[in-house]
């Protein structure tokens, strides 16, 4: 898997239209995993395929989407070694606002990164 900190049009439009419908089940999610103390850091793995990351929150035959949602935290990525060393402490510098922006990590064949997502505005 390649790196790309581009997010091409090819992610942007697919992801674009799965998160108008997934949206606020993201956002709730994101809430819960911090209200009950798992983590202040919430992550949504998102692929094609199914992952062993995290667990399946939305499947992709579920919504009609184009991907599969799981929901997972920050240890779980530290625990895999997805996020290693000073690395903690960047993704924590760089995370954006849980209750404006969703966290996710698009994993594909060509692509494999964070990326953040403003929900909608009520």
């Amino acid at each position: 898997m390649n790196n790309d900190p581009e997010l091409n049009g090819k992610y942007l439009g697919s992801i674009s239209q799965d998160f108008v419908v997934v949206a606020d089940t993201l956002k709730e999610a994101s809430y819960q995993v911090r209200k009950r103390g798992f983590s202040d850091y919430p992550i949504f793995p998102v692929s094609k395929i199914d992952l062993p990351i995290g667990q399946l929150l939305i499947g992709k035959t579920e919504l009609a989407t184009h991907w599969n949602y799981n929901v997972s935290y920050l240890d779980e990525f530290i625990q895999r070694e997805i996020i290693l060393g000073e690395g903690e402490a960047e993704f924590k510098e760089s995370y954006k606002d849980p209750d404006e922006f969703c966290c996710l990590f698009v994993v594909d064949d060509n692509f494999t990164n964070f990326v953040y997502i403003p929900y909608p505005i009520d």
